[in-house]
């Protein structure tokens, strides 16, 4: 029985040097709201250890439309003329460009997943369907992963259906969803029903279970994003050292 289950959180909790020293993986949010520069991509991958995992999450200008608020922490504004350009997977020079930068920044990390998180407005449509697949269709491989995390209401089959065509890791809440498909699991804790919320020893302990279920032949990735993320995962890193 193989068990790789790699805790973590999602953004930096605490001072770079002492993350690195205590987990084994982080997802990073800057390249979701603005991806950093390459200088700044190499100095962070210089200072982890050579095992230490950089996940990370694609350019917002990939998945999110300019309605979304988390526009509000883009350097360049983009111009009324150009919002019908930008996210949802568009077939757009811009989306690909995007998606370029992106790349260039998971290259210098030598990431280990790329995280496209959709928002709930990404719903199952025709349209979005069709770009979805026209995206993963032009990307080529890489060394990393990819984790597709869909939140509009995509039925399981679907989801199954475009994951195994482009060998993509179904990313979820796996207190609010299960897994479609994937030899790997990539989990991401938002917080029940709140950032704000603080997992309870019962939350834990139900996570524990599903992990045990799920990821006993899997490599699991682990990654809370709530306010409390370093002291929820920390206490969840015990569980799994002297399970209750």
């Amino acid at each position: 029985m193989t068990r790789h289950w790699i805790v973590g959180c999602c953004g930096w909790c605490e001072s770079q040097a002492r993350y690195v020293a205590a987990y084994p993986a982080i997802e990073l949010q800057t390249p979701f709201y603005e991806p950093p520069t390459v200088a700044v991509a190499a100095r962070w991958r210089s200072l982890a250890s050579p095992d230490f995992q950089f996940c990370m999450k694609a350019w917002q200008l990939i998945t999110h439309t300019p309605a979304s608020p988390t526009y509000r922490r883009l350097k360049s504004k983009i111009s009324p003329e150009e919002r019908e350009l930008f996210g949802s997977f568009r077939p757009t020079e811009q989306v690909w460009l995007a998606w370029e930068r992106t790349r260039l920044i998971a290259r210098t990390l030598e990431a280990a997943v790329v995280v496209f998180q959709c928002p709930p407005s990404f719903d199952p449509s025709r349209e979005n369907v069709r770009n979805l697949r026209s995206f993963f269709s032009r990307m080529e491989p890489e060394s990393w992963r990819v984790a597709w995390e869909p939140r509009g209401g995509w039925p399981a089959p679907l989801v199954a259906d475009i994951c195994s065509e482009f060998s993509l890791i179904h990313c979820v809440d796996p207190l609010e969803a299960d897994t479609a498909y994937g030899d790997v699991l990539y989990w991401r804790l938002h917080g029940r029903a709140t950032y704000r919320y603080r997992y309870t020893d019962d939350d834990l302990d139900e996570l524990h279970r599903k992990l045990i279920d799920q990821g006993t032949d899997r490599t699991a990735y682990v990654m809370f994003n709530n306010m409390a993320m370093k002291a929820d995962a920390e206490r969840f890193r015990q569980r799994l050292v002297a399970p209750r």
